[in-house]
């Protein structure tokens, strides 16, 4: 296999880093609030870095025509329709399952969220295309390149690690859903989460938008089941809920089946549908 240069790699990570900390580390220590237009033009501006980042390393490498290759997966929507039933449902029936576990271990349902159920597909169209200000970098640019060293099933692991980690400021802005919640536990369910990310991106040959619906999904319908404990104290403790750790494992036990069944990264354009 061709080796592929990690010099621009290590420049997207760093970049990517620095750009997303400095906005979110400003409003955590500044104590803007982020609904306030600049506390909310420094998240915007860290959550968009990874594509931001992404977009202008390509331009200055490679030109129009790598902006070109890059931007096609956001436009490639021709793939079967079992991946749209995959991308907007594995987040829902990951929660629902969770509430069933529970209620058959505990012998009580865990708590719901409060959002009306109808909402949930809304909100997950309009915010789908948002995410293309992470997937661009994340999956578009990161991912290929480390595939391209690693082997897909490992860059799906290595990029896991990575994503999780860039979203450590977060867990220190109030307004953040994650405010005080388990650093850790989050890491192990982004990490899992990145392998789905890839092996779906892998079936659906680079489809970027697939992606992007599965990371939309994620955001808005996780707290079907609230993951989150109430009253969290200790980012960087274990502490976490029942519905959290049940989360992981299923997102494990889903990820260990990914990683199984994972194309080889030379065979990607034939591993859709």
């Amino acid at each position: 296999m061709r080796r592929i240069p990690g010099g621009a790699l290590v420049k997207f990570f760093i970049l990517t880093y620095a750009v997303m900390w400095t906005c979110f580390i400003t409003v955590a220590a500044a104590a803007i609030p982020a609904r306030r237009p600049l506390g909310a033009l420094l998240v915007l501006l860290g959550t968009f870095a990874p594509s931001l980042v992404a977009l202008g390393l390509t331009a200055r490498a490679e030109g129009v025509r790598g902006i070109r290759i890059l931007l096609a997966g956001v436009l490639r929507w021709r793939v079967a329709p079992q991946w749209y039933l995959f991308a907007a449902g594995y987040i829902p029936t990951i929660k629902l399952t969770v509430a069933l576990v529970h209620r058959v271990a505990t012998g009580a349902w865990p708590r719901f969220g409060n959002e009306a159920w109808y909402i949930i597909p809304l909100a997950i169209a309009f915010s789908t295309p948002f995410q293309a200000g992470e997937e661009i970098g994340w999956r578009g640019y990161a991912l290929p390149r480390l595939a391209a060293r690693f082997g897909l099933a490992r860059a799906s692991l290595l990029l896991g690690l990575i994503w999780a980690c860039w979203h450590l400021p977060q867990f220190f802005i109030p307004e953040a859903d994650t405010y005080r919640q388990s650093f850790f536990v989050y890491v192990l369910q982004v990490t899992a989460l990145s392998v789905a990310m890839a092996w779906l991106y892998a079936r659906t040959n680079g489809s970027l938008l697939l992606v992007m619906l599965l990371h939309s999904a994620v955001n808005n319908a996780k707290d079907i089941v609230p993951s989150a404990a109430p009253g969290a104290t200790n980012t960087f403790g274990l502490s976490a809920s029942l519905v959290a750790w049940l989360t992981v494992t299923l997102l494990w036990i889903c990820g260990a089946y990914f990683l199984a069944r994972m194309p080889r990264w030379e065979d990607r354009l034939t591993a859709g549908g």
